[in-house]
């Protein structure tokens, strides 16, 4: 079933920002610098991917889950999708990891 894949990514991004909203994790803290943050590291893994599609080290397999978009040779529409959610969840993986951090010095004994 084409964009099955794609739905996936979607519908965990979705849920990853309302994680975020919720806790105010991230993106209700500091919006700009997220979305700066988010679009400066998907650039990076998308030339990545590039460099990695150009020397053969990536390649783009037949799958029926992609729905057939190709943005350049062996790219996938989805594979923009996936790189923005991978650098989405660091950033609130890390905003999770620093107020637990900070949690945990509040409760240690001085």
């Amino acid at each position: 079933m084409p964009g099955i894949y794609l739905g996936a990514i979607l519908f965990s991004l979705a849920g990853m920002i309302a994680i975020d909203v919720k806790y105010s994790l991230a993106l209700r803290v500091a919006p700009v610098r997220t979305t700066a943050a988010v679009l400066v590291s998907t650039l990076f893994f998308l030339a990545w991917d590039l460099v990695g599609i150009a020397t053969g080290v990536f390649v783009k397999g037949d799958s029926p889950l992609l729905i057939g978009v190709t943005l350049a040779p062996h790219l996938p529409l989805e594979e923009i999708f996936f790189l923005v959610f991978l650098s989405y969840l660091a950033i609130v993986l890390y905003a999770v990891f620093q107020r637990r951090a900070a949690a945990r010095r509040l409760r240690e004994p001085a």
